[in-house]
């Protein structure tokens, strides 16, 4: 059970901090000191899937670098709003193994809960940008049941959306939902915000994610180094003084980490800040992501050149997901013997 402290567990001034974005053409100019026209920005790709970022991550753009790795991905750029085949709105066939309302389950042994549509950030190559959130709202006495009903479950995880863009006192109510099913032993947390708002790990958030009977994993996702500045890396210290495991997975995305250098750089940051690098996951095949998308023989490549810079434990898994497969299909880095 999860114990509050003297204070009631709030997060309001949290959510409200993560909630200053940068959410449009004109602001996103303004905050980078650009002219309009510099920016390549397309309303049409905007229309369809809106721009937001914290400003502490705008912040950390480059705005004498057209190409800048983290501008590119939250920019809205043309080559969204064009039709690619085998581009589609649901990549990875989360709808078809939807069980209950917000409740997921693909693979022996875990279960995922989509908790929130809501981000702190709007990556454009997400593979859920066309996820219809509304329609699969979470039922959590649904989803309990159902897990309740289904023992060979030992893990859950939090995804959405972002988990931690819940205020506290909801994330306290689902956690303890979950405590209470007695064959749960692991609860994992999927979240970009210890990277682009690390801010909001308070430290009522951060007792909440230290405490309780389920063992805490937590993963992060960073795709390049400079997304890493002091604040991240002090935020996912704090984690770890928690107790809780801290993992990356990254996308392989053109333009932002398409080389063994910059993955190399990535690793190495992320370990320094306590995090092992978990995945590194080819593009799920999005509806309009394409012009991110790299072949699986440049990934492995890539992948070739960045074992040959690190120790083994500093590799991510080369992964993709095939709709209706038991387990992510690991292209490069399966562990020795397995």
């Amino acid at each position: 059970m999860i114990t509050r402290s003297r204070r009631e567990v709030q997060s309001n001034e949290s959510v409200t901090r993560i909630s200053q974005t940068i959410g449009d053409r004109s602001a996103l100019a303004s905050a980078l000191d650009l002219p309009l026209e510099r920016l390549a920005y397309s309303d049409a790709a905007d229309a369809l899937f809106r721009m937001k970022a914290p400003a502490s991550f705008v912040a950390r753009i480059d705005p004498a670098d057209p190409s800048d790795p983290l501008l590119r991905q939250i920019l809205p750029r043309h080559q969204e709003t064009e039709t690619v085949a085998g581009y589609e709105d649901d990549p990875v066939g989360d709808l078809a193994a939807g069980r209950v309302p917000g409740l997921i389950h693909k693979y022996a042994g875990r279960a995922l809960l989509i908790v929130t549509g809501a981000c702190a950030i709007h990556c454009r190559y997400c593979f859920r940008r066309n996820y219809p959130y509304r329609k699969q709202r979470l039922d959590v006495e649904q989803a309990c049941d159902y897990l309740s009903r289904k023992t060979g479950i030992r893990e859950v995880i939090l995804s959405g959306g972002d988990p931690l863009t819940l205020s506290n006192q909801r994330l306290v109510k689902l956690i303890e939902a979950l405590e209470r099913i007695p064959h749960l032993t692991t609860l994992r947390i999927h979240s970009r915000i210890p990277v682009v708002a690390p801010e909001r790990l308070d430290p009522d958030l951060l007792a909440l994610l230290g405490q309780g009977r389920l063992k805490r994993v937590v993963v992060i996702h960073a795709n390049h180094p400079n997304e890493l500045g002091a604040s991240a890396r002090a935020a996912c210290q704090a984690l770890s003084e928690q107790g809780a495991m801290l993992l990356n997975q990254s996308v392989l995305l053109r333009g932002v980490n398409d080389c063994a250098e910059t993955l190399a750089a990535l690793s190495l940051r992320l370990f320094e800040a306590g995090v092992l690098p978990y995945y590194l996951h080819l593009l799920d095949h999005a509806r309009g992501v394409a012009h991110f998308d790299i072949p699986r023989e440049e990934a492995r490549a890539l992948h070739d050149a960045l074992c040959a810079q690190l120790p083994g434990y500093l590799v991510p898994r080369l992964v993709e997901e095939i709709p209706g497969e038991r387990s992510k299909r690991v292209i490069a880095g399966e562990p020795a013997g397995s």
